[in-house]
C-alpha cells in the first residue's frame, strides 16, 4: 500500500500549538471538583456571544443536539407546531434533517446552488410557492456563507424562523446583516444558531460539544431548560427536556482554542488560495474562490465526473481525500420516503464532488505539491 505523504487530516497536529495550554485547562477542571457546569460553560458561553454578536448563548452536548432544541424550543413556544415545513438543503450533513424530523416537522428538501454547494433565493421561493414552510435552515456548507440580501428579504417578507446551521463555519462574515442582532457574523444572522465543535471544525474539541446561540430571550431560556431535563429551578421540570449539557472539560478546551478562530480560518485560507491557483486540471473543477471573509473553507471540495478515479490516482501518489457526502439524505435507508423526490444537484454532488486536504496537516509547499498531482491526473 502506498504511504501517505499528504494526510487529509490528523487531531494531534491540529490540536499541536495549543496543547500545553489545553493541557493546563484539563488540570484546571479536574482540580475544581466542578464538573457538570460551572465557570469554564459560563465563560465559553460569554466567548460565543462576544465573537459573534448575539446576546445569549448556551453550550451544549453537540451540533445535533444544538438543532433539535432550538426547534423544540419553538414548539414549546408555540411559534412551531407538529408537521409544519422546514426548508433545508438536500446536500447538508444528515443532523440537520434528522433535528427536524425527530420534532415532528416536515423538511422541505430543495436543491444548492451547484457552484456554491448552498440555498439560494431562487431555490427557497419555490419551495416558499410549493409547500406550507414556516421556518428556514441555512447551512453554510463547507464553511462558505449561505447569506444574502435576497436570502433575508425573502425570510423577511413570508415570516420565516431562520435557523442556521453553523457547524461548518465558525468565523465567516455575510455580505449583510442578519434577521435580528445587527451583525454580519455566522452564528447571528438568523433568529437562532448551532455550532458544532466536533473534533474535525476549524475549531474542535476533544469530543463531541455544541453550542446554540441567539438573541430570543424567551428561546434561549427555553433551550437551557430542555437542556437540563426540561428544568428551569431545581426539580421543578416544565418540559420533558434531555441531558444534553455541555462539560465543562470541553468547555475548557474550547475556550483556549476559540481567541485562535482567525489565526486557523487564516490559515485555511491560505492553502484554498494555493490550489485556487495551483490546480489548472480541466476535469477537476475548483470551487469559486471567495477572497474575503465570507469562507473558511472548513473543506476544499472539488468536483469531477471522474472522482472515484482521481480519488484512487490521488490515493496511489500518496494523497489522502475523503467524500463530503457520498450518499445524499433523500437515497438513505432511514428517508426511503423521500427517495422518489428530483433533487438532481444534490445527486450530481454526491457523485463528483472529493475533498482535499485544508487544515494545519497541509502546509502551502504540501498543497503546491498535490495541485501538480492533480494537474498530471488525466
Amino acid at each position: 500500500m502506498t504511504e501517505i505523504r499528504y494526510p487529509f487530516l490528523d487531531l494531534a497536529t491540529v490540536n499541536a500549538p495549543y496543547i500545553d495550554e489545553i493541557k493546563a485547562a484539563l488540570a484546571r477542571v479536574a482540580d475544581s471538583g466542578r464538573y457538570v457546569g460551572g465557570d469554564e460553560v459560563a465563560r465559553f458561553e460569554d466567548n460565543i456571544r462576544n465573537l459573534i454578536g448575539a446576546s445569549c448563548a448556551i453550550g451544549v452536548s453537540n451540533g445535533l443536539d444544538a438543532l433539535r432544541m432550538i426547534l423544540r424550543g419553538y414548539m414549546e413556544l408555540g411559534r412551531l407546531r407538529p408537521g409544519d415545513g422546514v426548508i433545508v438543503p438536500s446536500n447538508t450533513y444528515i443532523a440537520s434533517v434528522l433535528a427536524i424530523t425527530d420534532c415532528g416537522l416536515s423538511p422541505i428538501f430543495v436543491d444548492p446552488s451547484v457552484e456554491s454547494f448552498n440555498l439560494n433565493a431562487d431555490g427557497v421561493a419555490k419551495a416558499l410557492n410549493e409547500n406550507n414552510a414556516k421556518a428556514l435552515m441555512t447551512v453554510h456548507l463547507y464553511g462558505r456563507v449561505a447569506w444574502d440580501a435576497d436570502l433575508k428579504r425573502l425570510a423577511g417578507d413570508n415570516g420565516l424562523i431562520v435557523i442556521e446551521d453553523n457547524a461548518q463555519a465558525i468565523g465567516a462574515v455575510a455580505p449583510v446583516e442578519g434577521m435580528t442582532a445587527g451583525s454580519r457574523m455566522t452564528g447571528s444572522l438568523g433568529h437562532a444558531a448551532a455550532f458544532s465543535f466536533y473534533p474535525t471544525k476549524n475549531i474542535g474539541a476533544l469530543g463531541d460539544a455544541g453550542a446554540v446561540a441567539t438573541s430570543d430571550p424567551e428561546l434561549a431560556a427555553a433551550v437551557r431548560a430542555l437542556a437540563n431535563y426540561g428544568s428551569d429551578t431545581r426539580y421543578h421540570n416544565i418540559y420533558r427536556g434531555w441531558n444534553c449539557r455541555l462539560d465543562p472539560v470541553q468547555a475548557a478546551v474550547l475556550n483556549v482554542k476559540l481567541p485562535y478562530v482567525a489565526v486557523e480560518n487564516g490559515y485555511r485560507r491560505g492553502i484554498a488560495a494555493t490550489y485556487g491557483c495551483e490546480i489548472t486540471n480541466p476535469l477537476v473543477v475548483k470551487p469559486v474562490f471567495v477572497d474575503d471573509d465570507s469562507m473558511v473553507w472548513h473543506q476544499y471540495v472539488v468536483m469531477s465526473p471522474r472522482r472515484d478515479e482521481l480519488q484512487r490516482y490521488l490515493r496511489a501518489c500518496g494523497v489522502a481525500t475523503d467524500i463530503h457526502y457520498p450518499t445524499p439524505i433523500h437515497r438513505q435507508p432511514c428517508y426511503e420516503t423521500y427517495s422518489g423526490l428530483s433533487l438532481p444537484v444534490a445527486d450530481k454532488i454526491s457523485k463528483e464532488a472529493l475533498s482535499l486536504p485544508v487544515s494545519r496537516c497541509t502546509s502551502i509547499d504540501d498543497a503546491r505539491a498535490i495541485a501538480r498531482i492533480i494537474n498530471r491526473f488525466e
